[in-house]
């Protein structure tokens, strides 16, 4: 019986693993390494993160993101320098190696509750008892499509996702829908590979982070301190502070993390945008169908304007949202038991769900503590809190607090 699984291998995961390990807690961690960045990210897009705001958890800081880049002759500065998607990836893979070696790529399909825990059955067929799990299941079971697309065959709808490439659609015409980081670096990538696309966004301006080619001066800092999740007052709050979130009430929780770090881009990807590809703003999808062999996308604004467009394709970069009921791997029963508000799960101080032993981290956990759980750089928190929380639950001969050296875990 393994006393702690971890599920999911991206930052959070990795970070978990990380922090387990320097502190001799036995562990398996499943799941393909970086995935969500490897495989449902475009290639060609930068991080809106800054340098020292992306790295992945280990307990002495042994290998950051800096340091990682030192290693492989790759330019980088805590600020200033776009972090690549190419690299981030390749420094998870390489973290992985250096500081995860218990990973094991292999997806789990079956989660239900035992009499003792929790049995976890894999791709292969093998079950795993196990005391507690920790979900570090990243963005790609929550992928939102508006309703009034939901209607659209596969083949002329798709979530932003799905596209790490965006090749395919060379000649085509796209339309895709959002504000965001993904909608933005889709639009400008999808343009550059020959794409004919066409933006539509709700809101009425787009909104990208400044270049900050010079130092801010120390008023500026006043002003607005730097934060892991960008300048000002109110995220230093939510990147320093996620405990103290934690306690706010209900109420202002959810506003905050419906209403914080809205959509925006990269510094980079404006002048692949603005002034190059068609935008539709101010307007929001009402209804799509297909005539001729394309999609008629009807829009409205606010103000009553309607307007259509067509394209052979329509790509949804309208984000995520968290809902328990798509983690199809849990049992019926395990989720129903799952005390969730809107979808997400209500989670204790230390991460840990309604279901004891289960835990939740990264995106699921950003209605309990704020939108940094949407960042890579919340891992931190994240993987040292839960860390402390599952050291204390053992029984003191069952954790090796002296040893640097890795745990063996029983497979």
């Amino acid at each position: 019986m393994s006393k702690t699984v971890i599920i999911g291998a991206g930052p959070y995961g990795l970070s978990v693993a990380a922090n387990f390990r320097r502190q001799g807690i036995p562990f398996r961690i499943f799941g393909r390494p970086m995935d969500s960045w490897i495989s449902h990210m475009p290639k060609g897009m930068l991080l809106k993160s800054d340098g020292f705001a992306s790295n992945i958890d280990d307990p002495e800081q042994e290998f950051t993101l800096g340091k990682f880049c030192a290693e492989r002759g790759i330019p980088y500065s805590d600020s200033g320098i776009p972090v690549s998607l190419d690299t981030f990836a390749a420094y998870g893979l390489a973290f992985r190696d250096r500081m995860v070696p218990e990973l094991e790529d292999k997806k789990v399909v079956s989660i239900q509750q035992s009499p003792d825990g929790f049995v976890v059955e894999l791709e292969t067929g093998e079950t795993v008892r196990t005391s507690r799990v920790v979900l570090a299941v990243g963005i790609t079971h929550f992928e939102h499509v508006p309703p009034c697309l939901a209607n659209l065959p596969a083949e002329f709808l798709s979530h932003s996702a799905r596209h790490a490439e965006v090749e395919p659609f060379r000649g085509r015409g796209v339309i895709v829908i959002g504000a965001g980081a993904s909608a933005l670096d889709l639009a400008g990538l999808l343009r550059e590979a020959g794409a004919d696309v066409q933006l539509v966004s709700r809101r009425k301006e787009l909104k990208f982070h400044s270049k900050g080619n010079k130092p801010a001066s120390w008023l500026q800092k006043l002003r607005r301190p730097p934060s892991g999740l960008g300048p000002g007052w109110k995220t230093r709050f939510f990147a320093d502070w996620p405990m103290v979130f934690h306690y706010l009430p209900e109420a202002l929780r959810l506003e905050c993390v419906r209403r914080a770090l809205g959509p925006s881009g990269g510094a980079l990807i404006r002048d692949k945008v603005m002034g190059r590809v068609p935008l539709h703003l101010g307007f929001t999808p009402q209804k799509a169908q297909i005539q001729d062999g394309r999609v008629s996308l009807s829009l409205v604004a606010e103000d009553g304007t309607e307007r259509t467009i067509t394209a052979e394709h329509v790509i949804a970069a309208t984000g995520y949202k968290v809902d328990v009921e798509r983690l199809q791997f849990m049992s019926p029963d395990t989720r129903s038991k799952i005390k969730n508000l809107n979808g997400a799960p209500i989670l204790s101080s230390t991460f840990e769900s309604s279901v004891p032993g289960l835990y939740f981290v990264g995106i699921a956990a950003a209605n309990s503590f704020g939108p940094v759980m949407r960042f890579a750089f919340g891992a931190r928190f994240a993987a040292r809190t839960v860390t402390k929380a599952v050291a204390k639950s053992l029984a003191p001969d069952s954790v090796a607090l002296a040893g640097r050296n890795p745990v063996t875990t029983t497979k």
